[in-house]
């Protein structure tokens, strides 16, 4: 079993940056596949990035170059890191994990997941 429990959300101006994190308790942690999945107002959920127990990267392509995944086993912590932020980037973000990493195509079909954390960004 695994319990998400994401935090770092906020209300922030277009161009800044904020910092997601999400602490898993997990035994396993570092077997995990762990990623973040968004849905913004009125639409579907959509793979953000995703880290592999290798530590091994995949970004939609609507983020690369702005965000960043990274996870600490030692702590079992999954982090986002968000800089030049966009409206566009207005969403409930999901931490989520499963033992088979997907595409991200195919990550809101990922086991486990947190209640989220809300992100807006104003023009």
């Amino acid at each position: 079993q695994v319990t998400l429990v994401e935090s770092g959300g906020g209300s922030v101006q277009a161009g800044g940056s904020l910092r997601l994190s999400c602490r898993a308790a997990a035994y396993t942690f570092d077997t995990y596949c762990m990623g973040w999945v968004r849905q913004a107002p009125g639409e579907e959920r959509e793979g953000v990035a995703a880290i592999n127990s290798d530590s091994n990267t995949i970004y939609a392509d609507s983020v690369k170059g702005r965000f960043t995944i990274s996870k600490d086993n030692a702590t079992t912590t999954l982090y986002l890191q968000m800089n030049s932020l966009e409206p566009e980037d207005t969403a409930m973000y999901y931490c989520a994990a499963d033992l088979v990493c997907p595409s991200i195509a195919t990550m809101t079909f990922m086991d486990y997941w947190g209640k989220g954390t809300l992100v807006t960004i104003s023009s």
